[in-house]
């Protein structure tokens, strides 16, 4: 009984300090969205005076131009099973992405838990 005792108490403790750590997440949370909106309230005026606009114009297209999207392990397992018709095996992806075969098992039990893949025979994956 008095264990019992002892591991409720160990999961209340827990629980609270799960709850305080949640809670501080949300108020950072909420910290970002009003920098985010004062963001986009200070963009908008900034495009909409005149003199500024081929500024701010020529700004945002050198952003994006420095920025561009990179491709992860997953993408680039997910992108090589889709391509496939009869599926890919983890011999085929390790030889393709050049992944170990702990890398390649972790992107495969990802996107299988994500619903993107499927396992059609033992170790043969396809698109769903």
């Amino acid at each position: 009984m008095k264990r019992i005792k002892r591991e409720l108490m160990t999961v209340s403790k827990t629980l609270k300090l799960l709850t305080q750590k949640t809670e501080k997440m949300a108020l950072k949370l909420e910290q970002l969205e009003k920098a985010a909106t004062k963001d986009v309230k200070t963009k908008k005026s900034v495009a909409k005076s005149p003199a500024k606009s081929s500024r701010a114009k020529a700004s945002k297209n050198k952003k994006a131009a420095i920025t561009t999207k990179k491709t992860t392990g997953i993408d680039t397992v997910l992108a090589i099973i889709k391509r496939s018709k009869k599926g890919v095996d983890t011999a085929m992806l390790k030889k393709k992405t050049g992944f170990n075969e702990r890398q390649i098992w972790s992107f495969i039990y990802r996107l299988k838990k994500q619903g993107k893949i499927k396992a059609s025979q033992k170790g043969s994956y396809v698109k769903i």
